[in-house]
């Protein structure tokens, strides 16, 4: 049976659809799960959005992702989301990139190992090192699955740890608009070229302060815009929205809702704002990051229409 983290996975479910002569018919269907409850599971099909209680449930298990993206499409999204979030201290290695960002959020503060490093993996690996160490910083390195994935096997045998896994997730920007519709009971959130005094203490809050490289990560990107969701004079909603990669993503993070205006659909309609924005820039898809532990947040992002186009981990140095 599956389980909370293959949520965001193809999955197969064998479900049962009636009974002839004594016997049970069963139907398959397959796509991406996107919600399990208590009762039911959904999974994202080619048809659209299918929702089936756990009693009818036959067999039900991940399967591997139909189309893996090529090499190429990784590291283009790779380099877009770079992009989007740009450490103020970045040097190459080859093609790979070394960031810092004072040890703010690990994606600021990682090396990237897409291209040639040019040089011995072995000999790359320990370069990585001492350009971390020479910033008083521990050593890690964002491993992009399957693509790096003879890096990640040298940092196994060299007993590099790792955080949890991160998805990937992308979706056609008119998907997401169509997904994520403007709602006249909600009031539109306000998009700024520049985040707030609130939104800044939102994202303090949930990050564990702002250090001066956190200003730059936020905001040096030509294209950047900051979702303020306010209701009654308070703040209720943020996120922030990217558009690069040559003008084609945009890039979805730091979305929060507070505690007290959770499940009503908040976060649904500040992205609808942040897709609108990015479609009249041109973008013709979306993306983003969430741990695959983040259940909450994957379900809703699959709600939406997102799916996985590929994973990483965040490897640290021991």
């Amino acid at each position: 049976m599956l389980r909370q983290q293959d949520v965001g996975h193809r999955v197969v479910v064998r479900r049962i659809v009636g009974v002839r002569n004594d016997r049970a018919l069963y139907s398959d269907a397959l796509g991406e799960l996107v919600d399990l409850t208590e009762t039911h599971l959904t999974i994202a099909t080619s048809s659209g959005p299918l929702s089936v209680p756990l009693t009818e449930v036959h067999r039900a298990k991940r399967v591997p992702a139909s189309r893996r993206p090529t090499a190429a499409d990784v590291v283009a999204l790779e380099l877009a989301a770079n992009e989007a979030w740009p450490a103020p201290d970045q040097d190459r290695l080859g093609d790979w990139l070394l960031r810092s960002a004072q040890g703010w959020t690990g994606r600021g503060n990682s090396a990237l190992p897409v291209g040639d490093p040019d040089r011995p993996l072995d000999a790359a690996i320990d370069a990585v090192r001492d350009w971390y160490a020479a910033r008083g910083q521990p050593a890690m390195v964002n491993v992009p699955l399957p693509l790096a994935a003879p890096v990640g096997v040298a940092l196994d045998e060299r007993g590099w740890g790792a955080r949890a896994l991160t998805l990937v997730r992308t979706t056609a920007l008119p998907n997401l608009l169509a997904a994520a519709p403007p709602r006249g009971d909600l009031p539109e959130p306000r998009l700024e070229s520049a985040p707030s005094a609130g939104w800044l203490a939102v994202t303090a809050g949930r990050k564990g302060g702002l250090p001066a490289a956190a200003h730059h990560l936020l905001t040096a990107v030509d294209r950047v815009c900051f979702a303020h969701l306010h209701e009654d004079g308070e703040l209720v909603a943020t996120a922030r929205g990217t558009i690069t990669g040559g003008g084609r993503w945009l890039g979805i993070g730091l979305l929060e809702v507070v505690p007290a205006a959770r499940r009503r659909g908040l976060a649904a309609h500040t992205i609808g704002a942040l897709a609108r924005w990015a479609a009249a820039s041109g973008a013709t898809d979306a993306f983003l990051q969430v741990e695959e532990r983040n259940t909450p947040a994957v379900t809703l992002y699959g709600r939406l229409g997102f799916t996985t186009h590929h994973t990483y981990l965040t490897r640290v140095a021991p």
